[in-house]
Order: C-alpha cells, then structure tokens, then sequence
C-alpha cells in the first residue's frame, strides 16, 4: 500500500487494539495518537478471544481512530499477521472513515474469509459489548 512519508497514516481499531482492549494501541512504540471515536460499514464476527470484520454491507462497525508512524504500521502487520499475497489471518486495506466533519483514509484490518466459517457474529458491532 504506497503512502507518502509527507502524509498522515492513521488507523481504524475495532477489537483488541482499542482503548483498554488486550492488546491496546497506547501500549506500542512508537505511540499512536488518538484522533476520534469512529464507525464504519461492516460486519463483526466473534473469533474467541478476538474478533474480525469483513467490510461493506449494511452493519456497523465501532471503533477509534489513530494517527501512527510507519514503523507502528509494520508492528500492527505483525501482530495480524498480514501477509503479501493476501492469505494471512488479516488483510489491510484502505477505507475512508468519516471523522467529524472530514474523512480520513484509514488502515483497517479486515479478517480473513477463510476465518469466519461457522463463527457468531457480534450484532451491536463492538466488541467490548460481546
């Protein structure tokens, strides 16, 4: 996904990576820097101790957004394990996000298909509600 250093990169969380969740974005390094609560179109499915989203349809997904710096980028890469030819557990993508009044274009990870087989999915669209 090319990106201009000169441009800000941000994030949008929906799971484990939000404020308080298990694996909080405030928690890596370089630290991110909150921007707004957030929500966007999609579907969130209950993977157990986590949750994945598939992007579009009708639903809706709540969660927050960061502005990070490239080397946070890669963390997060890591951490879902995303993989070049699309077949690791997440897959990045670029979404534009409304916040307040303008629309950033955000990173969102986004599971997977291969991972939702059989999984519940989380109505409300927050995982902290589960």
């Amino acid at each position: 996904m090319p990106h201009s250093p000169s441009e800000p990169r941000h994030v949008f969380v929906y799971g484990t990576l939000r404020r308080g969740g298990r694996n909080d974005i405030a928690r890596f390094r370089p630290a991110p820097r909150y921007v707004a609560d957030a929500r966007i179109q999609g579907t969130l499915y209950d993977l157990g101790s986590y949750p994945g989203a598939v992007l579009g349809g009708s639903g809706v997904l709540v969660g927050e957004v960061y502005a990070i710096a490239p080397s946070l980028e890669a963390q997060l890469d890591q951490l879902e394990e995303v993989r070049p030819d699309g077949s690791g557990e997440y897959i990045k993508r670029s979404v534009r996000v409304q916040v307040g009044t303008t629309h950033l274009l955000c990173l969102v990870y986004e599971i997977h298909p291969d991972r939702i087989a059989g999984r519940g999915v989380i109505a409300s669209g927050n995982w902290f509600d589960r």
